[in-house]
């Protein structure tokens, strides 16, 4: 299969290189993207390229949500499965699959998704702050915000902080 590459628009400003904080939820750009039936929300200054997917090459004794490793232009990619990462059921990988490659505290890292949908603009008023859920099996720290556009209810993500998690092995603490 060959891949082709999208590069996202470049939206990125000198002034725009602050990063979301999970503080709270902040206006800004986002790609949105598929999960199942959800749709959710990245900051695009963390964005790198958007990828068709490509059987990585696995990693032995990797967890399930790491699905390997691919070879981007001579960087070693480790590419994570956001669907099995966040609980969600499985689904097919089809064409509509991509690999959002992200640059996360000067890492590159893949994350594997259902679809992408568009780059979105969201002002402060447009975005509600996570819900605090109480159950402790319900990890709600990566959430910044829910976002609204007309009828489309958008999951914002910390994906930096999901990404350099201690659970995912993906950074250093030195690199954090």
């Amino acid at each position: 299969m060959e891949t082709t590459r999208e590069n996202v628009p470049a939206i990125r400003q000198e002034t725009g290189n602050l990063a979301l904080r999970s503080r709270g939820p902040a206006s800004g750009e986002f790609l949105t993207f598929r999960l199942g039936a959800e749709e959710y929300g990245i900051d695009i200054l963390k964005v790198q390229e958007i990828r068709s997917y490509e059987p990585p090459t696995r990693i032995a004794n990797a967890p399930d949500f790491i699905k390997g490793v691919v070879n981007l232009r001579g960087v070693i990619v480790p590419i994570v499965d956001l669907r099995l990462k966040l609980g969600c059921p499985s689904a097919e990988y089809n064409s509509f699959t991509v690999v959002i490659v992200l640059n996360v505290r000067n890492r590159v890292v893949g994350a594997v998704v259902d679809s992408v949908s568009d780059v979105l603009e969201l002002n402060k008023d447009a975005i509600r702050p996570a819900p605090e859920l109480s159950s402790a099996s319900v990890d709600t720290s990566f959430i910044t915000g829910i976002g609204t556009v007309n009828d489309r209810m958008l999951i914002l993500m910390d994906i930096e902080g999901l990404m350099s998690s201690a659970d995912m092995g993906l950074m250093d603490s030195l690199t954090m």
